[in-house]
């Protein structure tokens, strides 16, 4: 079969192509790339089982890499648990027991609980097993036709990467995206200053092209994209600012739910979420002057 002739493949450029899933990369499911040439080269498993099924029948994907180990990235990596994994270096051991990941995206065994019941069943995710390889900082992958830099850009989480193919100019910038959400970083290891170092890290390489996780490629120069997507961290700070109004414990700005408006559908998960997003921005308040915390309250200055 020819890659050409897949209903669910389409060409971005010479030998990369875009995975499309039904809701056009946004969660449950993220865009993956594939890349052709002496070997077939998967970043992400994003789409639904059977799709990566018959895409792998019918043209046979020899290596999978991983960005980095959120749910939508790893949802339908079971289904090439036999082909060769790739793994970030930084990526912890807790993603060989569920439970442990559950754990990890949100704090404790028992919000883990919640997230193994609300989340990891619904997305049907299996915990990783160990890979063939780990990649990091500046890597170079290459399939003989395509030649990925591998590009460590910590924030969203402590193992994100995003890749840069030096032969098409092609930025893949994973969940450095361009979502109305903004940034996103509500898991424990989530941090703002590491993801705008980030965010003009990638801004800075020479590419033609952007292809994001959860939107469609752009072709041709994203700075005001990456502008917008940087002045929502500066929008989340002045939020929880005025939140806090003359004085706020943080589980009282945490349950107005300053990023969600409470329409997460699990509330213990979206609490572990918000916390930790509420705290980051308090750190940088704090440390810029704006606010300090006296005795469990945070005040304004």
């Amino acid at each position: 079969m020819k890659i050409t002739d897949s209903k669910y493949l389409e060409k971005i450029c010479d030998n990369i192509y875009l995975l499309l899933t039904p809701t056009q990369g946004q969660f449950p499911y993220c865009n993956s790339f594939l890349f052709t040439g002496n070997e077939n080269i998967l970043i992400d498993a994003g789409a639904d089982k059977d799709v990566l099924r018959e895409i792998d029948r019918d043209i046979r994907i020899d290596t999978l890499i991983i960005s980095h180990s959120h749910p939508d990235h790893i949802r339908s990596w079971d289904v090439l648990s036999h082909r060769k994994l790739l793994l970030p270096a930084e990526t912890p051991d807790s993603v060989y027991e569920l439970e442990e990941l559950g754990e990890r995206y949100t704090g404790t065994p028992e919000r883990g609980y919640h997230w193994i019941e609300s989340i990891g069943k619904m997305l049907d995710i299996h915990a990783l097993r160990k890979p063939d390889g780990r990649f990091s900082d500046n890597d170079i992958i290459s399939n003989g036709s395509v030649c990925i830099e591998a590009i460590y850009t910590p924030g969203h989480l402590a193992d994100h990467y995003c890749f840069f193919e030096h032969e098409s100019g092609t930025l893949f910038s994973s969940d450095i995206n361009f979502s109305s959400f903004g940034p996103w970083y509500g898991n424990p290891e989530g941090r703002i200053k590491p993801f705008i170092k980030s965010v003009e890290r990638v801004m800075s390489l020479p590419y033609r092209r952007i292809c994001t996780s959860h939107n469609r490629p752009h072709e041709g120069d994203a700075t005001a994209l990456f502008m917008d997507f940087l002045n929502g961290f500066e929008s989340h700070k002045k939020g929880i600012l005025k939140l806090i109004d003359t004085g706020k414990t943080l589980h009282e700005i945490v349950t107005m739910s300053p990023f969600y408006h409470n329409k997460y559908f699990n509330p213990v998960v979206q609490y572990s979420f918000e916390e930790n997003m509420t705290l980051e921005n308090l750190k940088i308040l704090m440390e810029e002057g704006r606010v300090y915390e006296k005795e469990g309250r945070y005040m304004p200055v």
